[in-house]
């Protein structure tokens, strides 16, 4: 059964010490293995462990992030097995 649990995730970083890697981009939207992003572990371990409600809390650069969630992820945004909602925070 899934979790009530409501999941923050917050994807904001700068990403100190990844500069070359971060310059266009928050540390949750580097590109891993072609296709993939750093934030597809997290949420994929929250559907793994049945957290269903995940609200994903953005700011530095978060442009590249959110296409990546709405693109990739978009079977999840707002449907009624998972709620995946995006928050930019100013």
């Amino acid at each position: 059964m899934p979790s009530n649990t409501l999941t923050l995730i917050l994807a904001y970083d700068r990403g100190q010490g990844l500069e070359a890697l971060t310059r266009e981009r928050t540390k949750a939207a580097v590109p891993f293995g072609s296709k993939y992003r750093v934030i597809d572990f997290v949420l994929t371990n929250c559907l793994h462990s049945r957290l269903r409600q995940i609200l994903v809390l953005t700011q530095y650069k978060s442009h590249s992030l959110q296409k990546h969630l709405r693109d990739g992820w978009s079977i999840f945004i707002d449907k009624k097995h998972m709620l995946l909602k995006l928050s930019e925070l100013s």
